[in-house]
């Protein structure tokens, strides 16, 4: 299994294929997708690559962090992982529910 990296910083131009040909620079690319809007189907300006073993994926971190790719500054780091549920963003600890005050699902009185 490979090393899964999330790239933020994306133009909003860039494609898959774009994402591809800058990680393969570094070395074997898994997978590259850059995440869109689901309702726009527009970039949302980050994405994830997953590169062959981890040592590919260090390469990819020192060569490519902080450099500029179709003209925005990327910022590349190893993926969290995902907690599971949900579209596998990770909510910091006590943010709730989102349903009012406390993520209670009650009415305010």
């Amino acid at each position: 299994m490979g090393t899964k990296l999330f790239v933020g910083g994306l133009s909003y131009s860039t494609s898959n294929d774009r994402l591809r040909e800058v990680f393969a620079e570094s070395g074997e690319v898994q997978s590259a997708t850059v995440v869109t809007d689901r309702d726009t189907g527009r970039s949302r300006g980050f994405g994830f690559v997953e590169m062959a073993t981890n040592e590919d994926a260090e390469k990819a971190i020192a060569r490519l962090n902080g450099q500029e790719v179709d003209g925005r500054r990327l910022q590349v780091e190893k993926a969290k992982e995902s907690g599971g549920g949900g579209g596998g963003a990770r909510r910091p600890a006590g943010s709730g529910g989102g349903f009012g005050r406390g993520g209670s699902r009650g009415g305010r009185w």
